[in-house]
C-alpha cells in the first residue's frame, strides 16, 4: 500500500462544501453530469444528488465497500490526528481548529455512508489509468488529492496517462486540487510540462486560485478544457 507522512493513504470523507471551495463549483456545474474520481469517502457525490445533480464516484476502495464504510470515521479520526500533530502544515481558516475539522469529517463519512446504502450503483469500482465509462460521459470531472499530490509516488508519465484518462471521460472541463506535494508542500515540479503537453493534444489549461485554505501553499486548481 503507498504511504505518506500520515502512514497509509487515507481514504479521506471531504465535504460537500469542501468541494465546493476546493473546485469553485456554481450552481451551472451542479446542473450538468459530474464525476468525482478518485472519490474516496466523501459526502459530495450524496449532497449533490440531494440537490438533484448527476453525480458518479469512482475509487478502487470501492472494490471492498463494507471495509470502506465501516473505516471511514476511523479514518477521519486518524486524519484529524494528523492535523493535530502537525499544525504548521494547515495554516489555513477554512476549519477553525482540530475539533472543526474532525466533526466535519465524521458528519461528511456519515453521508457517505448513507449514500452508499440508498445508491449503490452511483458508486464505480475503478482505478486510473483505466476508467470504465465512454468516452465524453460527463461534463465536469473533478479530480482531488491524487494527482500532484502525490508526485513522488507517480512519475510524469503516468501523470500523463491519468490526466489523459480523466479527459477522455470529460465532455468539457477537469479540475485537479490541489497543484502541491503532500511531502514538500511545493507546486509539482513538472506541471508545466504537462501543460505543454496537453496543448498539444488541444486541450487549453488554467491554473485557478480558489478559495480552500486548509493545507498550506494549496489553495489553487488546474482546469483543464476540452
Amino acid at each position: 500500500m503507498i504511504k505518506s507522512g500520515i502512514g497509509d493513504v487515507l481514504v479521506t470523507s471531504r465535504s460537500f462544501v469542501e468541494y465546493v471551495a476546493m473546485f469553485s463549483i456554481t450552481d451551472a456545474d451542479l446542473a450538468g453530469t459530474i464525476l468525482d474520481c478518485p472519490a474516496g469517502a466523501a459526502s459530495f457525490s450524496a449532497v449533490a444528488r440531494e440537490r438533484g445533480t448527476a453525480v458518479t464516484a469512482c475509487d478502487v476502495a470501492y472494490g471492498d465497500m463494507a471495509r470502506t464504510v465501516a473505516n471511514a470515521g476511523a479514518e477521519a479520526i486518524r486524519g484529524n490526528e494528523y492535523v493535530e500533530a502537525n499544525p504548521e502544515q494547515f495554516s489555513g481558516e477554512f476549519f477553525t481548529d482540530a475539533n472543526h475539522h474532525l466533526s466535519h469529517r465524521l458528519q461528511a463519512s456519515e453521508d457517505f455512508a448513507r449514500d452508499v446504502a440508498e445508491n449503490p450503483d452511483s458508486y464505480v469500482v475503478a482505478a486510473l489509468p483505466d476508467l470504465p465509462f465512454d468516452n465524453r460521459s460527463f461534463d465536469l470531472v473533478l479530480s482531488s488529492h491524487l494527482l500532484f499530490t502525490y508526485g513522488d509516488r507517480f512519475d510524469q508519465g503516468t501523470h500523463l496517462q491519468f490526466l489523459r484518462e480523466l479527459l477522455r471521460v470529460a465532455r468539457k472541463e477537469l479540475r485537479i486540487f490541489p497543484l502541491v506535494s503532500h511531502v514538500t508542500h511545493q507546486r509539482y515540479e513538472h506541471l508545466d510540462a504537462l501543460r505543454k503537453v496537453l496543448r498539444a493534444d488541444v486541450v487549453e489549461t488554467e491554473i485557478v486560485a480558489v478559495d480552500y485554505d486548509f493545507e498550506i501553499d494549496a489553495q489553487e486548481m488546474l482546469v483543464c478544457i476540452r
